[in-house]
């Protein structure tokens, strides 16, 4: 096969991906578009040729072909980015390389400003739009139902009848304690953020089911100011402790540092774990933290692929689909650095 015949100054066609190839227009059209019926090597061939000539289907022709617009709308009012950002990443991986846009629209918690984006991606008539924003028991400030066009919820509260995916608080929470309790801790404390949040009462609940129904839990703000002032609280009130379960990895480094003024060494004298895996945060601390990854990623991977196949009229079953989380391990527990992923209460190297 010789590529140097197709001058690379020029835009590739599929007529020279047929020509390279060996094979006519209408195979190559049929092998790349993963229809008609020829052998499987003759599909692959006409793959790699038009990869090895760089070869970009016409987007505006693809969309008349198919009566769609290659491109989808991402909805968040989680501006900081913290979930929507890692979400974003996995939807990017499922979708370029099937040739489809992402726009990202931020409508903070504006209804009117979440009107006008919905208004302007029907506009562009995107293929289906993703919402996702910054807790699981909200929904963002606009209706998306009796849209003309599919819409999968991702890290944010849904219609009963929609496809929603979120992670699995429980089962993170369980591996987080279960994880405590092999390590032999045994007077375990859970620090949290508001108990109005479903994923505060998830997690907490899952505390009470393993540590018991007298272990000590205390809600409070979702910042490493309340993991310190908790440490205070617990020094007076709790009596002696040898772990504390964090809803997120900012109160466990407020948690950390707390300790570290009252001269107790983590994870010697008290383990600590997080909830999040937000690098900057947990990574940061010292010792580094051990903690929940909410696998936000593979959600928005999962959103990608379900979306497109809504786009492309294949029955999805509406409802709530929960993500398993993972256990990432660091020093602030002790015990070996790396990855386990937590299927329910046990726990697999991965």
């Amino acid at each position: 096969m010789r590529y140097a015949e197709v001058s690379k100054a020029e835009r590739i066609r599929i007529y020279d991906v047929a020509r390279v190839a060996g094979v006519s227009v209408a195979t190559a059209s049929k092998a790349l578009n993963d229809t008609g019926r020829m052998t499987e090597a003759t599909r692959m061939r006409v793959k790699q040729t038009a990869a090895a000539l760089g070869f970009r289907p016409n987007a505006m022709a693809r969309a008349l072909t198919r009566q769609r617009s290659f491109t989808v709308g991402l909805l968040t009012n989680d501006t900081y980015g913290r979930f929507t950002l890692p979400v974003m990443a996995g939807i990017n991986e499922a979708l370029v390389d099937q040739g489809v846009s992402v726009f990202l629209c931020g409508i903070e918690d504006d209804a009117t400003l979440a009107r006008t984006h919905v208004d302007a991606m029907l506009d562009k008539q995107v293929d289906g739009i993703i919402a996702t924003g910054k807790r699981i028991d909200r929904r963002l400030p606009v209706d998306l139902s009796n849209l003309p066009v599919p819409v999968v919820y991702a890290f944010t509260q849904g219609p009963e009848d929609a496809v929603t995916l979120v992670s699995d608080d429980d089962q993170g929470a369980r591996a987080a304690i279960s994880h405590l309790l092999a390590l032999g801790r045994r007077r375990l404390v859970h620090v949290t953020g508001p108990e109005s949040f479903a994923s505060a009462q998830n997690r907490a609940k899952a505390f009470r089911d393993l540590a018991g129904e007298g272990a000590p839990i205390l809600h409070g703000d979702w910042s490493e100011a309340w993991g310190h002032a908790a440490v205070a609280r617990l020094w007076a009130e709790a009596g002696v402790f040898d772990a504390v379960f964090c809803g997120n990895d900012q109160i466990a480094r407020g948690v950390v540092d707390a300790l570290r003024e009252r001269g107790l060494v983590v994870p010697r004298d008290v383990a600590v774990i997080g909830f999040d895996n937000w690098e900057i945060v947990s990574a940061a601390t010292r010792p580094p933290l051990t903690t929940i990854d909410m696998n936000l990623k593979e959600l928005g991977r999962e959103a990608g692929r379900l979306i497109l196949e809504l786009a492309e009229g294949k029955t999805v079953e509406p409802g709530v689909r929960t993500l398993p989380c993972r256990l990432v391990m660091r020093q602030s527990c002790g015990g070996a650095t790396g990855a386990v992923r937590a299927e329910g209460e046990a726990l697999q190297e991965v």
